[in-house]
């Protein structure tokens, strides 16, 4: 397979236009999350994730796992769980059979913070794909986007 391979500089221009989505997508929701809320995307995404744990087995996430989940770091998801945690969104403690993990959950300012930004970040969202269905480069990938995330049929 050579550079000029056509299977390649294809899949490279598919690898191109999904980053070009997710680019623009990211700087559209930081715009609407940062003026309307005071909220990174990223922290906005780390509220998200958080927000979804559960006290049943393993519904707890340790920090690999929420780094895994906001794509970012382990050093960076702590940095950003520390700024969250001195603005009073998140507080952090021990886990109660193994004292050496710590866990990190939602405090009641951060959930009534996330439920203030998630019509926000929804509509920046809808808008920022809008957009780009319009882009001939990138509709194709909205259009996947939308199926993906449309309900499964009633069988």
């Amino acid at each position: 397979m050579t550079a000029t391979d056509p299977a390649l500089t294809a899949l490279a221009q598919g690898w191109c236009a999904l980053s070009l989505l997710h680019g623009r997508i990211e700087s559209r929701l930081e715009r609407a999350l940062q003026a309307g809320h005071g909220l990174s995307a990223r922290e906005y995404s780390l509220l998200d994730v958080l927000s979804r744990q559960h006290d049943g087995e393993g519904g707890h996430l340790q920090m690999k796992q929420v780094a895994d989940a906001v794509v970012l770091s382990q050093s960076a998801t702590t940095r950003l769980v520390t700024r969250l945690e001195d603005r009073g969104l998140l507080s952090r403690y021990l886990c109660r059979t193994d004292r050496r993990g710590i866990y990190t959950d939602v405090t009641p300012p951060g959930l009534a913070l996330l439920e203030q930004a998630r019509p926000t970040h929804d509509a920046a969202l809808r808008e920022a794909l809008a957009r780009a269905s319009s882009h001939p480069g990138l509709s194709p990938l909205v259009d996947v986007l939308r199926s993906a995330a449309a309900p499964a049929p009633a069988v």
